[in-house]
C-alpha cells in the first residue's frame, strides 16, 4: 500500500485556471491520478483537460467528493485556499506555492492538525505513488514521471522536489522500485517535517527502506568556514551548531546509513534490503 494517498486518492486543484497547475492537471491525469474538480474563483464553469471548475471548494467537493486538495495560487492567497481546503474536510492538502509569509503557514498548519488533517509543503513538488497516483506536480510530465518511478519497496523524502525524482530514477535505473516519493517543500517553515512521515512509511507494510535527501549543514564547504552562517532550504549553520560533520556523526550513531556521494545510494539501498 502507499502512504497519504493511492489510486482510489480523488483530487481538486485549487489556482487550476492558471499556467502551471493546469499543465500539471493535465499530466496527472495522463499519470492516471483522479483529479476530479477544480476551482478559481470567478471562473465556475469552465473546463481544464475536461476538469470541471467551481468557484469555491465548497461547490466543487459537493459536486465532486474529494480527499486531497492541491494548492498551485499565488502567496498571498494561499493561506485562505488552503483554509478553505481544511474546511470543507480534505484531509491532505499539498501547497505548491512558495514564499508564503511564515505566520500564514502557521495558522494553516494549526488549523491542519485541530482539523485531523495533513498538510505537504509549501514550497513542495507534491507526491507521488508509483503507479498509482500523483499530487501535485512532482517528476513532471507524466512521460517522464513514468521513466523515472516504478513501484517497490523504498519510501523517499527530500525537501526539493527535482532531487526526489533524481533519487527515484537512480533507483529504478538499477532495478529498484519506490513506494511513496513525498516532497515536503523547502519553505522554512513545512506543514510535514521528515519525522512528522517516518511513522507513517514504518507503518506501511510495502516501505521496506527509506530514503532521505535534505541539506545538512548546507554543505561540506559549511564546516570548513567557521562563525559563517548559512541558511538554504531551512538549513542553518552557526559553527558547530546544524554542522554537516555533527549531524552526519549523529545519524551514524542511531544507525542511520549515510551516502557520502549520490553514487552510494543504491549499494546502501541493497545492503539493507538485504
Amino acid at each position: 500500500m502507499a502512504i497519504l494517498a493511492d489510486e482510489k486518492t480523488r483530487i481538486i486543484v485549487q489556482g487550476i485556471t492558471g499556467r502551471e497547475a493546469a499543465a500539471a492537471t493535465r499530466d496527472s491525469l495522463e499519470y492516471g491520478a483522479k483529479v476530479v474538480a477544480g476551482v478559481t474563483p470567478g471562473k465556475g464553469g469552465a473546463e481544464v483537460y475536461g476538469v470541471p471548475v467551481y468557484d469555491t471548494v465548497q461547490a466543487a467537493v459537493e459536486a465532486h467528493p474529494a480527499d486531497a486538495s492541491v494548492v498551485s495560487v499565488p502567496a498571498a492567497f494561499a493561506r485562505d485556499a488552503a483554509m478553505e481546503a481544511l474546511e470543507t474536510g480534505i484531509r491532505l492538502v499539498v501547497i505548491l506555492t512558495e514564499r508564503i509569509p511564515r505566520r500564514d503557514v502557521v495558522e494553516v498548519t494549526t488549523r491542519a492538525r485541530e482539523r485531523e488533517a495533513r498538510v505537504v509543503g509549501p514550497n513542495s513538488l507534491g507526491l507521488i505513488s508509483p503507479d498509482r497516483t500523483r499530487v501535485g506536480m512532482v517528476g513532471g510530465r507524466a512521460a517522464d514521471v513514468r521513466k523515472a518511478y516504478m513501484r517497490g519497496p523504498v519510501g523517499i523524502q527530500s525537501r526539493s522536489g527535482g532531487m526526489t525524482t533524481e533519487i527515484a530514477n537512480l533507483l529504478t535505473q538499477h532495478g529498484i522500485g519506490q513506494s511513496t516519493c513525498v516532497s515536503i517543500g523547502g519553505d522554512p517553515i513545512v506543514g510535514s517535517t521528515y519525522v512528522d512521515l517516518m511513522p507513517l512509511f514504518e507503518a506501511d507494510p510495502e516501505t521496506r527502506v527509506m530514503v532521505i535527501f535534505g541539506e545538512p549543514g548546507g554543505g561540506r564547504f559549511a564546516d570548513e568556514m567557521p562563525g559563517v552562517r548559512f541558511g538554504h532550504a531551512a538549513a542553518i549553520v552557526e559553527g558547530e551548531q546544524g554542522s554537516t560533520r555533527g549531524k552526519i556523526a549523529r545519524l551514524r550513531q542511531a544507525g542511520v546509513l549515510v551516502a557520502e556521494e549520490f553514487s552510494e545510494i543504491v549499494e546502501l539501498v541493497r545492503q539493507s534490503l538485504g
